[in-house]
């Protein structure tokens, strides 16, 4: 079983999830979505996924399309989202591993922040997501596993990492948040909008595209390159006075 002293909370690169494929403490969920096309991530994953991973939608899955007003895609009910990792048998001890084909930065990173909230710290992102897994000729898949059912124990931690936009609206006009919008610089300018029904960005907001934070091979950057990158762009700040957004 992973212990606290071998597990893997952040980043895991394609080497070390291969060794560990099989593991029945180990499970690893394919989070590839195209926000144009919501059917094409389950379709890619139909025809080739890593071995044994588990289809996690971000429509269906990773959020709850009921919830009006909150969004295109609003966060999912703790008790909905335990159904969820318990369908898929997480337990407290499990290591998941979230990939995409956004590099992990996208749907897998949502995954990833949405296990973290809900009190689940062995939980990473495969570094470079399945363009890399691909580049290392690890092995791939078609078939569908079984699906494990189970309870989860969440303790759904969203008091100190979800912002309303009410209380970023009036955090913002006192200065006491920093807003950082990770579109891509077009749509934060409004020069395109392929998607939402207004174009432009929230005023006070300053814009860090999500693929800043990747290397030219697809990975993340080094941690001390983020860090230097991040202080240029929001000073001294804390991390508790920042606050994230995209589309």
């Amino acid at each position: 079983m992973t212990t606290m002293t071998d597990a893997w909370t952040t980043l895991i690169g394609p080497s070390v999830l291969a060794a560990h494929l099989g593991r029945p403490d180990w499970i690893v969920l394919d989070c590839r979505f195209d926000i144009a096309d919501s059917n094409a991530g389950w379709q890619a994953y139909g025809r080739s996924h890593i071995p044994g991973a588990f289809y996690a939608h971000l429509d269906t899955d990773l959020s709850d399309m009921g919830r009006s007003g909150l969004g295109r895609h609003p966060l999912p009910d703790p008790s909905m989202f335990a159904a969820v990792l318990g369908r898929y048998g997480v337990d407290p001890c499990t290591q998941v591993v979230c990939y995409d084909d956004a590099s992990g930065a996208l749907a897998a990173a949502r995954a990833w922040w949405l296990l973290r909230t809900c009190g689940h710290p062995r939980v990473a992102v495969l570094d470079g997501g399945w363009s890399a897994w691909n580049a290392g000729g690890f092995p791939v898949a078609a078939d569908k596993p079984r699906h494990r059912i189970g309870d989860y124990p969440v303790t759904w931690n969203a008091a100190n990492v979800i912002a309303d936009a009410t209380t970023v609206a009036t955090d913002l006009d006192a200065r006491r948040i920093v807003l950082l919008d990770a579109r891509a610089s077009a749509r934060y300018r409004g020069e395109v909008e392929p998607i939402d029904a207004k174009a432009g960005h929230v005023p006070g907001a300053l814009n860090r595209p999500f693929t800043e934070n990747l290397g030219g091979d697809g990975r993340f950057k080094a941690p001390e390159t983020l860090r230097a990158e991040f202080h240029a762009l929001i000073g001294n700040r804390p991390p508790s006075d920042v606050v994230h957004m995209c589309g």
